[in-house]
């Protein structure tokens, strides 16, 4: 480390020191990180726990909330000047009043929330603040995997990345950029075109294998798939390459690991520096039905992708990552996102699954870091529950108005009408996910989407909070002993 570095540490060190100081003389801060894949449900998420906290929702298992300790939920301003405000109100329009689905997360993001509450203790109530600042930030959970770079060289990411995309489950996806590696058999004439072929064919590969159909989830570098005002940049200009092309292009080769040790100074690190490093809490959120959908090697997929995750919250004492969190994350909450696409008798089934990718995931990372839970929920409840006779047996169903586009049974629907629905049982044994179909007429699991709910009303006219399932567990994990 050099002495700029030394400095620029302690300077930050000093900083974090005083804002804790301030804070716990004035009003004291959460932070909680909000992260998840492609489409597990992030933007929901946070919308339904503001609504649900601002307007008085129905949150039973939230203790503060639920024997009326809570008096009062308020937005402020957010603390950070330089990050973009969570668009609360233009995600609850959508929600409410279009009853369709916010744009997903594509960059950082960040909302406050003020409770004002009633501590369960007379002695706390008179001697510490009866407020408490949320500062939610919202990022997507690629940028997360991005750790795993920090540690590897160009050369260890490059073998590691290559050999992903041998595997059968890639390996047609992957046909363009590998073809395009085995042209390079020497110095090309104009680098930089070189580097912008591969860095193209590179994305196009990962985009695909994001696809619904491939629902993959090990997908770094994550600025790739999500440039946001860094698209075309050099930083975001190389991919991997095996290790005969620094024999027969060294000068590409050199470029390229270059830009990739850039991509770590001027993306990855000063992401967890600035935002990761700050944060007390954090909740996962995690898309397994879609998995499920994809069959057994996005299963695979993913539950290597949650040791990767894991080891996030893991930083270890030799790790870079160790040097810079001034505080450390004591709790993260893994949630197996839309419960609603499922009758409740499944959710414990739901929630075996995603407990035993993780168990498995963290033997892998020998995991002993944070608090860890693992629950199945769904931020917003866009179905209800039914029964349905199929050929004389009485079988759970849900009921809701699918989205358009969506297909069951050879029937397309076109986003207005209400159907109901036997998704089908998850199995009891966990193990049984990982199972191959057994015939090629098998049909895989399928779960539909749904649209938003139409929000009920009182018998005044008043619209009740978005519904949802285990949102309040997931506060109660996240809050609770901070409002106690």
């Amino acid at each position: 480390m050099s002495l700029l570095d030394i400095l620029d540490e302690a300077a930050r060190a000093t900083r974090d020191q005083a804002e804790t100081l301030k804070n716990d003389y004035t009003t004291p801060t959460v932070r909680v990180g909000v992260t998840g894949l492609s489409r597990a449900g992030k933007t929901v998420f946070i919308t339904a726990l503001l609504h649900n906290l601002l307007e008085g929702g129905r949150l039973a298992l939230f203790d503060a909330q639920a024997r009326g300790r809570i008096a009062s939920a308020s937005l402020r301003p957010q603390p950070d000047d330089g990050v973009p405000t969570f668009d609360y109100r233009a995600h609850v329009r959508d929600l409410v009043s279009k009853r369709q689905w916010p744009s997903s997360t594509r960059q950082i993001s960040e909302i406050r929330l003020t409770l004002s509450f009633e501590s369960e203790s007379v002695w706390t109530r008179i001697f510490k603040a009866s407020q408490i600042h949320l500062d939610i930030v919202d990022y997507p959970g690629e940028w997360l995997l991005d750790l795993t770079l920090i540690d590897k060289d160009f050369a260890t990411w490059s073998e590691s990345a290559l050999r992903l995309a041998q595997k059968p489950d890639r390996q047609d996806l992957a046909q363009d950029w590998l073809g395009f590696l085995k042209t390079l058999t020497k110095e090309p004439e104009d680098a930089e075109i070189s580097a912008q072929a591969g860095a193209k064919h590179f994305t196009k590969y990962l985009a695909d294998c994001r696809s619904e159909d491939r629902a993959l989830s090990m997908l770094p570098p994550g600025r790739f798939l999500m440039p946001g005002d860094m698209a075309g940049s050099p930083a975001l200009t190389f991919c991997p390459l095996p290790p005969e092309i620094q024999i027969d292009a060294p000068q590409l080769y050199a470029l390229l690991e270059r830009r990739y040790e850039a991509y770590k100074s001027l993306v990855v690190k000063p992401f967890f520096k600035e935002h990761f490093a700050k944060l007390d809490r954090q909740i996962v959120l995690v898309d397994v039905l879609n998995a499920l959908n994809a069959g057994p090697d996005s299963i695979h997929d993913l539950e290597e992708t949650l040791a990767d995750v894991l080891s996030a919250f893991r930083p270890g004492r030799n790790s870079w990552l160790a040097g810079i969190l001034g505080k450390k994350i004591d709790r993260v909450l893994f949630a197996a996102t839309k419960a609603d696409h499922l009758h409740h008798s499944d959710h414990d089934r739901l929630e075996a699954i995603l407990d035993h990718l993780l168990q498995d995931a963290a033997k892998r990372v020998k995991f002993s870091g944070a608090d860890t839970e693992t629950i199945a929920i769904s931020a917003v409840r866009a179905t209800r529950e039914a029964h349905l006779e199929i050929e004389g047996d009485r079988v759970p169903a849900i009921l809701g108005t699918p989205l358009a586009g969506e297909t069951a049974h050879g029937e397309t629907y076109d986003g207005t009408q209400e159907i109901a629905l036997f998704p089908g049982d998850l199995p009891n044994d966990p193990k049984m996910i990982y199972a191959e179909r057994t015939s090629k007429d098998e049909d895989p699991l399928r779960y539909l989407r749904f649209k938003p709910p139409k929000l009920e009303e009182t018998a005044e006219g008043i619209s009740l909070s978005l519904p949802h399932i285990r949102l309040d567990r997931a506060l109660e994990f996240l809050l609770g002993d901070k409002l106690a």
